[in-house]
């Protein structure tokens, strides 16, 4: 290959990466919990703990409205996955789509940089990724959640599960590190849950938003 085709070539290489994870960070961007509890009349920013999240969403919106955004939310994080397999070329680019659409979650362009905490986001990215890491995490949340009847504290050990599985496992070295990055951002978004957990004052589930 001549040097003028390969510089081609690594152009449109840099284009095709450039634009999927544009693509996945704004599919990701898309806030369902927000959009569904609007719906309602309810502006999840200034109800219950401000978050866009389906936590959030089930404090002021209901059971349905939380298990709706919570499929909406995973399903983006498939779709970033799928995109970039679809679309571009290299082992490592469905992984970078996929902590992009979580970041687009966390940080949606359309609220201001305001949003949720990834977890559900996340979940659709890992099913597709490493799909038995997710399995033994989401088994760990629900034990946890069951057991603590915390959200926060289920989905904080979930994350780490899966970061753990997943080098455990033979999953790749993208993946792995992926995997390790997500829970770093689910950790470091729960750090208001974190303090309310130490101070004794985060709602359990099941408790009245307003006590």
């Amino acid at each position: 290959m001549s040097g003028l085709g390969y510089a081609r070539q690594s152009r449109s290489t840099r284009m095709e990466f450039v634009t999927t994870i544009t693509l996945a960070y704004l599919v990701g961007s898309v806030p369902f919990a927000y959009l569904l509890s609007r719906r309602r009349g309810i502006d999840l920013r200034l109800v219950g703990s401000g978050n866009i999240g389906a936590t959030n969403v089930l404090r002021t919106s209901g059971v349905r409205t939380a298990v709706l955004a919570v499929g909406l939310d995973a399903i983006k994080g498939l779709a970033a996955v799928a995109m970039a397999r679809r679309f571009a070329t290299g082992s490592a680019v469905p992984v970078v789509a996929g902590v992009a659409s979580i970041v687009g979650h966390v940080y949606p362009v359309w609220l201001r940089f305001k949003g949720g905490k990834g977890v559900a986001t996340a979940a659709g990215v890992f099913v597709m990724l490493t799909p038995v890491a997710l399995a033994i995490a989401s088994g760990v949340f629900v034990i946890t959640v069951w057991i603590t009847r915390y959200i926060s504290v289920g989905s904080i050990v979930g994350a780490v599960t899966l970061a753990i599985v997943a080098f455990a496992s033979d999953a790749s070295g993208a993946i792995e590190s992926g995997s390790a990055i997500v829970a770093a951002i689910i950790l470091y978004r729960h750090r208001a849950n974190i303090g309310r957990l130490w101070a004794g004052t985060e709602r359990r589930v099941g408790q009245r938003l307003f006590t």
